[in-house]
């Protein structure tokens, strides 16, 4: 029997779940499906420059599994970047953290860290 997934912590939902080419004939080409915790994982390595091990502590998960969680989501967005295809951002073995959750270091997304007005969790 395989072992059972860990939940990966995530600190909040993407705004945006669809991105993708402008010009409506691609549109009928296919899509490609990034996870909740692929979205993660390029948050905070790329848009938040954590190291992967950073990142690793912030999700709750080891380091080599953030490596290929991460290496899944660049391959996934340059498909769709080289095939002129729709990424759509759904799914994946993830938990919210919590209103009153402390998260590592620079781990919190900016929506929250900065307060917004507008944001539920903040209010």
């Amino acid at each position: 029997m395989p072992r059972p997934r860990k939940w990966r912590k995530v600190c909040c939902l993407p705004e945006s779940t669809t991105f993708g080419p402008m010009d409506s004939d691609n549109r009928a080409e296919g899509s490609v499906v990034m996870t909740i915790d692929e979205y993660e994982t390029i948050r905070l390595i790329d848009y938040e420059g954590m190291t992967q091990e950073e990142c690793s502590k912030s999700m709750n998960v080891a380091r080599t599994t953030v490596q290929r969680i991460y290496n899944d989501a660049r391959r996934k967005i340059s498909e769709a970047i080289i095939e002129g295809k729709i990424i759509t951002i759904e799914g994946g073995d993830y938990t919210l953290y919590s209103e009153n959750e402390h998260m590592y270091g620079r781990g919190r997304c900016r929506r929250h860290r900065f307060g917004r007005q507008d944001d539920p969790i903040d209010a």
